[in-house]
């Protein structure tokens, strides 16, 4: 009888551990990429009463041997911060502290510190990202504050060109210098048909003053695509030379009008400098930067990891787990080699399903109830046996 109360005792202490893994699993239905827990079970050696083959084994109770993680996926909700960050399908964000320690983590609640790293909100730990070679860098705004800008190479028109007409000028040319200053030109076209079938002369015009001159010509009604466009030297006063092509291949006609044209610029490469305005990832983890100049540039790319065995992860808090066999992990990227794309903008919270937890604790809590009642029943028995030596 005794021996049965030792017995009932492994199950208090089983069940007890089953109710502190419910516990943490519930506790944490609200921590964002929270991977619950289940405890598993197994009977205890057995020993033989001394009877052939296995009829006279006894069992010594209940072990609990240890947690088994869940990475099934949780559900990814909008959190409306450009920072946060859930990977749809498998990978995981790398995290590094200054110490060098690697961690990793399934919740993306990140932001730029005062120097411009991105780091974790929760210990401030640095989000890693991938170089051209592949190598593992810390993600920085480091020099991209700014986009410097640049100056206009091609100036692109649209319309029709009448050709009953004997001369037009395009007013709000606009051209951008190497210091991202704005110029307003003019451009004057020529009817010189009567030398050239379908010529006309263009004349890049600043004011009053001839800046640069060339020719296009039409056949047909349309430009011939070796005399489409004009090269130009446009020189500011003071500035630098800015090389120019007058682009009229594509949606530029020529056909009479009664002498009503709508030719006019349709687009210019060139901007000015721009400061960043804001900071985002895309799908397949780039970091995205848009400037106030217009401009959107793409750089380092998030580095995501994943395992081969849950064997290889454990849990380290802080919504993070540790690597238990480096062998066991691959580095790689979103949307390449079997990695999950990144959904910025959203977090993926626990995968806790409640009403499991909940059944999951009635059972616990009737074995706990067995258990105790085992031992119960031992003792009343040891004390009729007590009571028997004192009659």
């Amino acid at each position: 009888m005794l021996e049965s109360i030792y017995v009932g005792m492994t199950g208090l202490l089983g069940y007890s551990k089953g109710l502190r893994v419910i516990a943490n699993n519930t506790a944490n239905i609200n921590t964002p990429g929270f991977k619950g827990s289940s405890l598993q079970f197994s009977d205890l050696f057995y020993s033989n009463s001394g009877q052939g083959g296995g009829a006279g084994q006894v069992g010594y109770g209940l072990n609990a041997n240890g947690t088994t993680l869940s990475f099934r996926q949780g559900e990814l909700r909008q959190t409306g911060n450009d920072l946060d960050m859930a990977v749809d399908g498998t990978g995981l964000f790398i995290l590094e502290n200054e110490k060098g320690d690697v961690t990793y983590t399934r919740a993306g609640q990140f932001q730029f510190n005062t120097e411009g790293m991105l780091i974790n909100k929760i210990d401030h730990s640095f989000v890693m990202g991938r170089d051209a070679s592949g190598n593992l860098v810390r993600i920085s705004l480091a020099g991209l504050q700014t986009n410097a800008g640049s100056a206009t190479t091609t100036v692109k028109f649209s319309g029709n060109l009448s050709s009953t007409m004997a001369e037009q000028t395009v007013g709000g040319v606009k051209v951008v210098d190497a210091l991202g200053g704005e110029h307003m030109l003019s451009v004057k076209l020529t009817d010189t048909s009567a030398t050239t079938a379908g010529s006309w002369q263009v004349d890049l015009m600043d004011g009053t003053n001839v800046v640069g001159t060339g020719e296009i010509i039409f056949q047909d009604g349309r430009p011939q695509s070796t005399a489409a466009k004009v090269q130009v030297i446009y020189t500011p006063a003071g500035l630098s030379a800015v090389p120019l092509t007058l682009d009229f291949s594509t949606e530029v006609t020529s056909y009479p009008s009664a002498n009503l044209s709508t030719l006019a610029m349709a687009s210019q490469n060139g901007f000015g400098p721009g400061g960043l305005t804001k900071a985002t990832f895309d799908a397949a983890g780039a970091l995205s930067l848009t400037y106030s100049n217009g401009q959107v540039i793409k750089s380092t790319r998030l580095a995501l990891a994943r395992f081969d065995s849950l064997e290889a992860v454990e849990s380290v808090g802080d919504n993070q787990f540790g690597s238990k066999d480096v062998r066991a992990w691959h580095i790689g990227a979103a949307g390449m080699g079997g990695f999950g794309n990144v959904r910025s903008g959203m977090v993926e919270i626990s995968n806790v399903d409640l009403s499991q937890e909940f059944s999951d604790l009635v059972v616990m809590q009737r074995g706990y109830q067995a258990s105790s009642q085992v031992i119960s029943t031992a003792n009343d028995m040891l004390q009729e046996l007590f009571a028997m030596k004192s009659k």
